[in-house]
């Protein structure tokens, strides 16, 4: 398969062609008002990644990134992680991925909130990141390499468009120690579009790519809990609330993913890790 014929692949798994117009419904049907959102409004279906928003803050603790950067937010989906950093930090996030949905979507979202002057969206793929060397003083990612099978070329990208002292903050689904994992579960519908890398080769590489360890962490055994939040919601769909990740995926499909990401998490055949890496001065 070639790499274009995957990204489509991956497009298809994710884009539905209606996601804007349904978290639209999905705000009114809560009460909110589509024109006028907060980040809060939005956080149950836009933080897309374990953990929701509550691992997104904890990450951003860990980093302790600093105020009014520039932040790239790699395979950043519609926003929801860019939209609180240029809230918390008063950062400039350009968000990169590769679905043009997700772009299309977050722009919208990220008008109704009124944070456009902060947070802008551009489709591509991290692979070959449309950036300059040393761009960006932060390099954010949650969630976001489950995909991309050259993990070698992703994290030289990072590298390339973060400035020298530049931060690389980065929360990550890892392969447990029992493989192979229950499909489907939310960024794969099958074993061809699955990618995890056990923790301790995702380490390594990092270090081999040149960054320079600041925090790693282990949060698989937390992250566990809020899985088993999740596939207990799922158990009765009638009581699942306007807006969620059944939002994004579908209810049959969510369904699915809630089911096997659970077992995955129980069985040990998942982790998750966060990270939080710099490029040196020099290399």
């Amino acid at each position: 398969m070639t790499r274009s014929e995957y990204d489509g692949t991956v497009s298809n798994h994710y884009a539905s062609g209606d996601l804007l117009a349904a978290i639209l419904d999905g705000l009114q049907t809560a009460g909110k008002d589509p024109h006028a959102l907060s980040i809060d409004d939005l956080a149950p279906v836009d933080q897309f990644h374990t953990g929701g928003k509550g691992a997104t803050l904890a990450l951003l603790r860990l980093a302790e990134l600093q105020a009014g950067i520039r932040i790239l937010d790699v395979g950043g989906g519609f926003g929801g992680a860019a939209r609180m950093l240029a809230t918390e930090l008063h950062a400039s996030v350009t968000v990169l991925d590769l679905i043009q949905e997700f772009c299309d979507v977050g722009e919208a979202l990220t008008q109704r909130t009124g944070l456009s002057d902060r947070v802008t969206f551009q489709q591509g793929n991290a692979l070959d990141l449309p950036f300059p060397a040393g761009s960006f003083d932060a390099v954010w990612m949650q969630n976001a390499g489950m995909n991309i099978a050259n993990k070698e070329r992703l994290y030289d990208e990072v590298f390339r468009v973060l400035r020298p002292g530049g931060r690389f903050a980065m929360q990550e689904i890892v392969a447990g120690p029992v493989q192979p994992i229950h499909y489907p579960v939310n960024w794969a519908s099958e074993a061809s579009m699955n990618f995890l890398m056990a923790a301790d080769e995702l380490r390594s590489l990092l270090i081999r790519t040149g960054f320079t360890e600041i925090a790693w962490t282990d949060v698989t055994e937390s992250s566990k809990n809020w899985w088993n939040r999740q596939s207990s919601s799922a158990a009765d769909p009638d009581a699942l609330p306007p807006l969620g990740f059944h939002t994004i995926l579908g209810l049959d499909l969510y369904l699915k993913t809630q089911d096997a990401g659970a077992r995955n998490s129980a069985e040990d055949r998942v982790g998750i890790i966060r990270s939080v890496m710099d490029r040196p001065e020099q290399r």
